[in-house]
């Protein structure tokens, strides 16, 4: 296989974007990857999205935005995995250049979810869990992310406020990104005394309802020079795996085997372990997330996740920081928009053009996108 390059990233602001439609965030975000590229044409795309169906009454989305863009006949295709969609359509870009179909693939992820209620909106998020034995119940993700909280907390000791820290910890970095749907600070004080939405899980714990999009331009490793003005960023490994849809089917609560199974595959494709990565990106839709995927991924030993951030391990100063551009809790998670938006925060940390977030000499990065409670994960790492 040959190797394969960032050669362009693009993003927008995410939030409630009422004024711009779903084709409106595809078409946005790859127009400003391309540009930042500096490419002239493309090969390839293709378009991560978890429900657009169901918040917009749109499928067919890759037809949508080859033809928006002006691109036909190219091929394009639409990537779902739950909230991993966006990461997995990265995988799915990086196997064509990869292999040799395509020489210059647009990876596009993006999701509109404020056109429909919260009802509706929760309703349409529980379509990733076990629609029979879970969602028919009444489970949502907040609830199921809830248990794994308590469980944890009864297992490790871990309080409130450590997982409180996580969401301090990723509205400061929040505060810093100017495409972060939330740039304020909070406290852990405000996390705690903020309405409870499933114990232990306040809505500070929680991360938002989102709109967005994200881009990056693919091409193999050795034309990216001739290609593009923009220094190459590579990605030397990535890992995919999948685990039961159903939280009750696991054996223990704590544990997310799937990203764990994903970190290794990544890491051995790479030549890699987890004291090589300076920055990472993880799928931070739940304060526990967070603190569970520092663990299964091996930046932390098991129990340890977390008094990480109120240690400040992961902090943006601190040994190993971790969700630098505010996390799905403050960047916000246009679900499908994620694993993408993930690569283009470390894209930019590996270039040096994070600005006043930028983590000094970093080299080698981590992004992991889940997708449900763990039920499936792909991690990727990218060089300098």
């Amino acid at each position: 296989m040959r190797d394969v390059a960032v050669i362009g990233v693009g993003m927008l602001r995410f939030g409630e974007l009422w004024e711009k439609s779903l084709r409106d965030l595809c078409v946005e975000a790859s127009l400003a990857a391309i540009r930042d590229a500096g490419v002239e044409r493309i090969d390839s795309l293709v378009v991560g999205c978890m429900a657009s169906g169901l918040f917009t009454e749109q499928e067919h989305l890759s037809n949508l935005l080859a033809d928006s863009l002006g691109m036909g006949p190219v091929p394009a295709t639409r990537v779902e995995c739950a909230c991993a969609s966006g990461g997995v359509a990265l995988r799915s870009g990086l196997m064509e250049v990869a292999s040799g179909m395509s020489e210059i693939v647009l990876v596009v992820g993006a999701e509109k979810m404020t056109d429909v209620s919260g009802e509706a909106c929760t309703a349409t998020l529980a379509t990733a869990a076990d629609q029979e034995y879970e969602a028919f119940c009444g489970a949502t993700f907040p609830g199921l992310s809830a248990m794994i909280a308590r469980a944890y907390m009864e297992k490790f000791g871990a309080t409130s406020a450590q997982l409180a820290a996580v969401a301090v910890k990723n509205h400061a970095n929040g505060a810093l990104n100017p495409l972060a749907q939330y740039q304020s600070k909070i406290t852990v004080e405000e996390v705690l005394k903020s309405i409870m939405v499933a114990d232990p899980l306040h809505v500070l714990d929680c991360s938002p309802v989102s709109d967005g999009a994200a881009a990056c331009i693919l091409c193999p490793l050795e034309r990216a020079a001739k290609l593009s003005r923009k220094a190459p960023v590579r990605i030397s490994g990535v890992g995919f795996a999948t685990d039961s849809i159903a939280l009750y089917r696991r054996p223990e609560l704590t544990r997310l085997p799937a990203i764990e199974l994903s970190a290794q595959r990544a890491f051995k494709m790479a030549g890699r372990k987890p004291s090589d990565i300076q920055v990472a990106e993880l799928h931070d839709a739940f304060t526990i997330m967070e603190i569970c995927a520092l663990e299964e991924v091996g930046i932390v030993e098991r129990g340890q996740g977390a008094q990480a951030a109120p240690a400040g391990r992961t902090a943006l100063n601190g040994p190993i920081p971790v969700n630098t551009s505010g996390g799905l809790k403050s960047k916000g998670h246009p679900v499908g928009a994620t694993g993408v938006a993930q690569a283009h925060e470390i894209v930019l940390q590996l270039r040096g053009e994070a600005g006043p977030r930028q983590v000094k000499g970093a080299r080698i990065g981590l992004t992991q996108n889940m997708g449900g409670t763990g039920g499936s994960s792909v991690v990727h790492i990218f060089e300098a």
